[in-house]
């Protein structure tokens, strides 16, 4: 499971190190594509396969699901970390979230996700006190 705040740095050729404690669960490779919130999702090969399956059930008759499709995959990109846990973000991954040098990794459980720096701090103070606040059930039978 990927979980926690990580704050590696971009290198000049578009590498990141990957946080130690995600290591383990990326070694055997890794696909970084678009994500919500102008990210970069990271999931394991073997979580994308399952993401992938799923997705592959969207009727290719709904004009959304297709729209989603080809923008969701035609960003993703399969990587291997080399020997010292790095990874190279594709450029076109790197404009798409906005990313300089100074970036946040989190941990969202089946995935992680890469964040500008400046972008993550913006969306948690917006973000923040809502979720502090929760008075009503967003998650069916979480809390």
């Amino acid at each position: 499971m990927l979980l926690g705040t990580h704050t590696p740095k971009l290198d000049d050729k578009g590498r990141i190190f990957l946080p130690s404690r995600f290591r383990d669960e990326l070694s055997e490779g890794l696909v970084v594509t678009r994500g919500q919130e102008r990210c970069i999702y990271v999931f394991s090969s073997k979580e994308f396969k399952n993401v992938h399956e799923k997705i592959a059930q969207a009727p290719v008759t709904s004009e959304e699901a297709r729209r989603y499709l080809r923008v969701f995959l035609s960003g993703a990109s399969d990587e291997t970390p080399d020997k010292q846990g790095r990874v190279l973000l594709p450029q076109i991954l790197r404009d798409y979230a906005g990313l300089n040098k100074e970036l946040v990794i989190i941990g969202v459980g089946s995935r992680a996700e890469i964040w500008d720096a400046a972008a993550w701090n913006e969306y948690l103070e917006k973000n923040e006190e809502s979720f502090a606040n929760q008075a009503q059930e967003v998650i069916p039978g979480l809390f």
